[in-house]
């Protein structure tokens, strides 16, 4: 596929988070013994890498968002260091002839990897399955349905929330900055005729947002729809700013925006109706003064607005108003069959997160661990998190510690502190690799989920 144009600093930033998201796929790394490959019956390929010594655990790897080609890890530095600890690896790529959001074939690919590892090299002692972004949904999902097929499970960075609330969420915010900045676009948000159309639609909202940074009230505005995007407010090579600086929030949050975020996401979108077969999101009979109340960020955009002279009830009664997109239910029925997860659990998982993440928020991990919860299956789930910026950003000790988590939950029959920041760091430390942050943490409610 052709990837929209967008500006030089845009396309860099977007190329940097197509990465993230993907993994770097694995064909052979300096400590693999042997390599293999192959064909499933969809047409999807899998790859596996063995260590010299293989342990006899398995780690099952669900890459993210992007190309379906096979990966088995995280990245290069992960592999090497996995490897030499004697794990096996094998991933696959999902069903290359649809779309990249391909969770309609990913959980039966990955299974149907684990088959034929088992018959291409043997039978695992365990598996413990690992996914990052996308993958970490395909994850949450194995995690639920992969009883006698895999042991335990470890989510990075992971889109836990699902596809649907993913689609509200971001189409809240689009909608508020289109509302805004760019009303020629208002109602060309969805259904979006290929990813191209998408790129144009988010170089166009890019632009806008660039010149609304430029006035008090355009920070404001900007403010309220980084709040519907659960937003992180923690930028790049910047240090967080404090708890009541809002405008540094806010600048922080713009520096998201302007450095490709939307050159991401909005295009994303068009895979995703594409796998669904049509718009999987709506905004109709959304009250967007209730959804403001329940956003962590509520109290920066009071300030902002009060700041600029602007009325945010006006603004919020605006909004409301003239929210009129409709969703295909079936579309949204499908999307919620594939791409759902947090019905429960089998096996125990752990989830670990970045807290400034910009393109899966933190705050999905809250709306999970709600859905898991409700199912009767919270002590299964251990949810830890790492102190910095920018999606899936995790060093080779801080997933090393965490698979040595869910191990120990395996071995014993418990969690214990094991999964505590504290613990997790211990044991990071303890790898002497590149260090570590996790942190105690707990996440705010998402903003948006239907």
């Amino acid at each position: 596929m052709t990837r929209p144009r967008l500006s030089t600093l845009a396309a860099a930033c977007a190329t940097a988070l197509a990465t993230a998201l993907i993994g770097p796929v694995t064909s052979a790394h300096a400590t693999t013994a042997a390599h293999y490959s192959g064909t499933l019956t969809d047409g999807a390929t899998w790859i596996a890498d063995t260590p010299d010594h293989w342990n006899g655990t398995l780690l099952l790897f669900s890459h993210g968002f992007g190309p379906t080609t096979a990966a088995d890890t995280p990245s290069p530095a992960v592999a090497q260091a996995l490897l030499a600890a004697g794990y096996a690896l094998a991933g696959s790529s999902y069903d290359p002839n649809g779309s990249m959001w391909a969770l309609d074939s990913a959980e039966r690919d990955q299974f149907a990897a684990l088959t034929a590892f088992r018959r291409e090299v043997g039978t695992p002692t365990r598996v413990i399955s690992v996914g990052q972004s996308m993958g970490g949904l395909v994850n949450a999902e194995i995690a639920r349905d992969g009883a006698g097929r895999v042991d335990g499970a470890l989510g990075l960075c992971g889109l836990v929330a699902g596809g649907v609330d993913l689609d509200n969420y971001q189409l809240d915010a689009e909608y508020t900055l289109a509302t805004f900045f760019d009303p020629a676009d208002a109602d060309a948000l969805v259904n979006l005729g290929s990813q191209a159309d998408g790129g144009a639609l988010a170089d166009r909202l890019t632009k806008a947002v660039e010149a609304a940074q430029q006035t008090p009230a355009g920070r404001a505005r900007i403010a309220l729809a980084a709040a519907y995007l659960n937003l992180a407010d923690w930028a790049p090579g910047q240090q967080p700013p404090a708890r009541r600086d809002f405008a540094g929030q806010e600048q922080q949050q713009y520096a998201w925006l302007a450095q490709g975020l939307l050159g991401f996401i909005v295009p994303a979108r068009w895979s995703v109706e594409q796998s669904a077969g049509g718009n999987t999101s709506w905004n109709k009979g959304v009250d967007y003064s209730g959804l403001l109340r329940g956003s962590a960020h509520l109290k920066q955009v009071e300030a902002l607005y009060r700041d600029a002279g602007l009325d945010l009830r006006a603004d919020l009664n605006r909004l409301t108003r003239g929210a009129d997109i409709t969703a295909d239910p079936v579309a949204v029925a499908r999307l919620k069959r594939t791409s759902t997860a947090g019905q429960g659990l089998a096996v125990p998982l752990l989830d670990i997160h970045t807290t400034a993440d910009q393109l899966v928020p933190v705050e999905q991990e809250s709306a999970f661990a709600g859905r898991v919860r409700a199912a009767g299956d919270s002590s299964l789930l251990r949810q830890a998190y790492v102190a910095r910026q920018s999606h899936c950003n995790f060093t080779t000790a801080e997933v090393v510690a965490g698979l040595h988590a869910v191990e120990h939950r395996l071995d014993t029959g418990h969690w214990g502190d094991s999964a505590s920041a504290a613990q997790l760091q211990h044991s990071a430390d303890e790898l002497g690799l590149d260090g570590a942050a996790f942190t105690d943490y707990r996440p705010g409610r998402l903003t948006g989920a239907r």
